[in-house]
């Protein structure tokens, strides 16, 4: 990638600053002054960040550089035809699209919301799609379309928010500032303007804690593997997947800085983890004064300790750890915090007094900054509510799709609040989305007397999935009216393979009415597949806190794979063509394996040895098939996750170590204790190849092999160690094909043979 000039010193100068950190800490300096020491006093000029400091400057044109920058990222042949004009003074969250043939003027009030601009030129007047994964930019014209008459859009709502706490574990811990970057410009494109930043967010910890007791060492053992970092920031867990580096903690860090970095070039917040009182064990036998909290157990895992936020230690913690934050990324106007998240013990703690104390010390070090909480189970209780000041709290609802007789005004007093997603848990790699709900209620909620609704949230549990369910969702925020899901879908099928054509509305339609309008009640992703789940007779799903059979009609799937396979051969070139090609297969042979697993366990129940192999067998083809599909595009290998991981190691142990905890997340996720008694195991199952080939079938090769011998010798099946078996796997170091290698095999050619073998299957052993 090249770096213009500004921006090789502004990187530079990011690099000097955690360099600098890591020297004051070398030479013994006290936590608190670190940020006088790298001259580092806070962003005084962010543009479209609420809460910083200093008087609201008058509007003013902004540096559209960061978004030209991005344009030519996301349309390197199409970028010079746009003209992208700052018009601050047309208000917040706008733009404008106009424009003649090959010559088009996108006005807005963001950097971010030009290419919100451009965005929607593209899927409305262009017909292509940009999508998280997959685009159609080959099918435009050399010279783009004009603009009939010139459009404006504001945003319905102030905060578009983005990214679940558990992003940065799910969608990959190891991803390259790159990665980030395509993320951002994501983003932008599709109008989110709030964006949650995990990485490197051990490394205020790590610095901060060194003043009040704890050794550089003992710090790196307690913070966990980047992979499992997320849990650890909401307090659920330490340790694991570790120890980490001081290198790494400060490249990290670095990383982070450029993320935060690129956000405010843009005009969007980067959303920034906030201190609400989590420290290693023995806090307070070291801190005179200080009243800490045991946070008990969360799925096997023992909880990091909670500092009482109302004792005097914490505000001097908190204001270290802010001033370690700011040396390295800066200032925001939102900070993320969800004390108590999942079960936290409270003890004798005063949550309402707590609350008051958290929001201090955020304002102490940013002023009149926004504190953004997940809204999950119980959470925020009724009593931090009434410690804070609500105008300055954001509820990022997790559960606004997936239950029934929500009245959110009611449940938390009219504080202003995001209605958010969690369509994916764990970064299962399951097609569907509750979009009906979405629809239905967005309008609405919106438009009721007292309404709190001041936002979006876009929460899955990882990204890079279900590219029309984050399209569709996004829009919800910048389409004025209600949005008819039918024709949003036939629009989408027209501009996702870059021209319409009625197989791939078909196709669609069919999508539309299967997986992407399941319904609210108790869930709000659909099922996984069995062939990723732990081997079973009575196998009913992977992970064990989703769905427990299926949401829709399997039957829309198998169709809307027949209808793709008829999509125009012009059509076909396309890298989302073929992902969402590959990723229907995928899903249709998945659900298949729902209907094969009765049929084997009916054969091992009439003692049929004969029609148990052949059954078996059928097993075993349909997970090679779902290994070489999966294998052949770049979104589905396994290879690319893990050797991202080893690329952050310094030495082959530390590589091992960084490969584990990328491993482990996928397969046993924690230890014993919380694989087994905390039910995590295969929790962030997917179905990519090399996890498939290497790991989940020969799981199930082995146990079909007890059911054999257990009819051949007429005895019970042999028990075997899953988690053993599992751990075995999460410590090898084997490598497998990444995106460097290119993927393998013609995904048209696969995906045909998916079908070919369905429709044998479906009519042939039963």
């Amino acid at each position: 990638m090249t770096i213009s000039p500004p921006r090789r010193r502004r990187h530079a100068q990011l690099r000097r600053r955690v360099a600098l950190a890591a020297l004051v800490v070398a030479l013994g300096a006290g936590s608190p002054a670190l940020a006088d020491v790298t001259g580092v006093t806070g962003v005084t000029d962010v543009t479209g960040v609420a809460g910083v400091r200093g008087p609201a400057p008058a509007p003013r044109a902004f540096d559209t550089g960061p978004a030209r920058e991005a344009l030519r990222r996301l349309l390197p042949h199409h970028a010079d035809q746009f003209t992208l004009v700052p018009d601050p003074a047309a208000g917040a969250d706008r733009f404008t699209v106009s424009g003649s043939a090959g010559a088009i003027t996108v006005r807005g009030s963001t950097g971010a919301t030009l290419l919100t601009g451009v965005g929607w030129y593209l899927q409305h007047v262009a017909g292509a799609d940009i999508g998280w994964p997959g685009d159609s930019i080959g099918m435009l014209p050399a010279r783009l379309p004009a603009v009939p008459a010139p459009v404006t859009r504001s945003a319905l709502v102030p905060h578009r928010y983005a990214l679940n706490d558990t992003d940065d574990g799910y969608s990959g811990a190891y991803r390259t500032f790159e990665q980030h970057q395509r993320q951002i410009d994501l983003l932008a494109l599709h109008g989110i303007n709030e964006v949650f930043v995990q990485a490197g967010a051990e490394y205020p910890y790590y610095r901060a804690l060194q003043g009040f007791g704890y050794s550089a060492a003992e710090l790196r053992e307690w913070i966990p593997g980047p992979g499992h970092q997320s849990w650890w920031l909401l307090q659920n867990l330490s340790g694991f997947g570790g120890p980490v580096s001081e290198r790494l903690m400060r490249e990290r860090a670095e990383l982070g800085g450029r993320i935060a970095e690129q956000l405010r070039g843009l005009g969007m917040t980067p959303v920034l983890p906030g201190y609400f009182g989590t420290v290693p064990p023995g806090f307070a036998a070291r801190n005179t004064g200080a009243k800490t909290v045991a946070q008990g157990d969360w799925a096997g895992f023992d909880r990091p300790d909670w500092l009482d936020p109302t004792s005097p230690v914490f505000g001097k913690l908190a204001a270290a750890y802010y001033a370690e934050q700011r040396a390295v990324f800066g200032d925001s106007g939102m900070y993320r915090m969800s004390p108590l998240h999942e079960g936290g013990t409270v003890g004798t703690v005063d949550v309402k007094a707590a609350a008051t104390a958290v929001q201090k010390a955020l304002h102490a070090a940013h002023p009149g900054a926004m504190w953004a909480v997940l809204g999950w189970q119980d959470s925020p209780k009724a009593e931090l509510l009434a410690g804070v000041d609500t105008s300055k709290l954001l509820i990022l609802d997790g559960l606004s799709d997936r239950y029934n007789r929500l009245d959110r005004e009611t449940r938390w007093g009219g504080v202003p609040y995001a209605m958010g997603t969690i369509y994916n848990f764990g970064g299962h790699t399951t097609i569907g989305a509750n979009t009906s709900v979405w629809i239905e209620r967005f309008g609405p909620w919106r438009a009721k007397a007292g309404s709190a609704l001041k936002g979006i949230a876009y929460l899955p549990e990882a990204t890079g999935t279900n590219p029309a369910a984050f399209d569709l969702f996004t829009d919800l925020a910048w389409e004025p009216g209600t949005i008819d899901q039918r024709k949003w879908f036939a629009d989408f099928a027209g501009r996702r393979y870059g021209r319409p054509d009625k197989e791939a509305a078909a196709a669609w339609e069919e999508l539309r009415a299967g997986p992407y309008s399941t319904s609210s009640g108790l869930w709000s992703e659909s099922q996984d597949s069995l062939f990723t789940a732990r081997p079973s007779l009575s196998a009913v799903g992977a992970a064990y806190w989703s769905p427990k059979s299926m949401r829709y009609p399997a039957d829309a799937v198998r169709r809307a794979l027949d209808h793709l396979l008829k999509v125009d051969p012009k059509l076909r070139g396309s890298s989302a063509y073929r992902f969402d090609l590959v990723d229907t297969a995928r899903q249709a042979l998945a659900n298949h394996s729902r209907v094969l697993l009765p049929q084997i366990k009916a054969a091992y129940e009439a003692k049929d040895l004969a029609r148990l192999r052949a059954l078996t067998a059928q097993w075993a083809d349909g997970e090679r098939q779902l290994d070489a599909v999966t294998g052949s595009d770049p979104n589905f290998l396994l290879g690319d996750w893990l050797a991202a991981a080893r690329s952050w190691g310094a030495d082959a142990a530390e590589q091992d170590r960084y490969e584990y905890d990328a491993r482990s997340i996928l397969s046993v996720w924690g230890r014993r204790s919380t694989s087994e008694g905390g039910f995590l195991h295969d929790y962030a199952n997917r179905e990519w190849s090399g996890l498939i080939g290497e790991l989940y079938a020969p799981r199930w090769a082995a146990y079909f092999e007890t059911l054999e011998e257990s009819l051949v010798r007429r005895a019970a099946p042999r028990e075997i160690d899953w988690h053993a078996f599992e751990e075995e796997w999460a410590r090898r170091t084997t490598r497998h094909p990444s995106g460097a290698d290119g993927p393998s095999g013609d995904p048209y050619a696969l995906a045909k043979g998916i079908a070919a073998d369905l429709n044998s299957w479906e009519g042939g052993v039963r």
